[in-house]
């Protein structure tokens, strides 16, 4: 190990003694970290060809490869895949590379990781790419994740589906796209369908593009209510119901 690792491993060593777990303290990070998070390709080659771990782990688990996709920093990340970084990596909040790349929408992030054998969508209790990605409007990221095989009827049960976490969100085009893909047009939340959604956000087209698809206009939620019973009142959407 030359002086600069002894450098660096003394730097780790002394941060990793004044943690502050209870504020969420990032003293833990290491260099990797930073040159990842910061989009610096040629110190990052460094550090890994200096031997740096590229799995190092913060006390909350997350890896330089998080780091790189959170920032959009597509080489950093394909230099860290290369040089053997978890694709799969999961921080204590169930967090993974894949999730942070669908959080700012950086597609090329998601495919190089999907490619390299990233699991497309995460467990029930897990945050989930595609309804982050759909959350968002981003739609590279839901096509990407369509493409490698994610369940586009995938139900997290404080979210409902990613079909009906577009219609809360509003975005006609993520919710075009998971229809078109075969996404079940009355499986929301328990029992509010995406229809109920669309409605009472008043989003006119969305509610257009489910009756297109075959959404039921006289579906009940939990409180025996339809679509047109949570639109808002005198909206154009409930004026819209009204008339079918």
């Amino acid at each position: 190990m030359n002086e600069v690792d002894n450098d660096d491993e003394n730097v780790w060593n002394a941060s990793a003694v004044i943690l502050d777990i209870d504020s969420g303290s990032w003293a833990d990070r290491s260099p990797l970290h930073d040159a990842a998070s910061q989009g610096r390709l040629l110190a990052l080659r460094t550090l890994i060809l200096q031997g740096h771990n590229v799995n190092v782990l913060t006390i909350d688990h997350v890896t330089p490869l998080h780091e790189a996709c959170l920032g959009d920093h597509v080489a950093c990340a394909r230099a860290l895949i290369d040089a053997g970084a978890n694709v799969n990596a999961s921080t204590i909040d169930g967090v993974t590379p894949l999730f942070n790349a669908c959080t700012v929408g950086s597609v090329a992030c998601a495919e190089i990781l999907l490619e390299n054998g990233a699991k497309p969508q995460s467990l029930v209790y897990h945050p989930s790419p595609i309804h982050e990605a759909t959350s968002k409007g981003h739609y590279g990221c839901v096509e990407a994740l369509v493409t490698w095989g994610a369940d586009v009827d995938m139900d997290i049960p404080h979210l409902g589906t990613a079909l009906y976490t577009a219609c809360v969100c509003q975005e006609l085009e993520c919710a075009r796209k998971l229809l078109r893909e075969g996404a079940n047009v009355q499986k929301g939340k328990s029992l509010d369908s995406p229809l109920h959604a669309a409605a009472e956000k008043d989003c006119t087209a969305v509610v257009k593009l489910l009756l297109d698809f075959g959404a039921d206009v006289n579906a009940r939620n939990t409180e025996c209510q339809r679509p047109v019973d949570v639109a808002p009142p005198s909206s154009l959407t409930e004026g819209f119901l009204l008339l079918l």
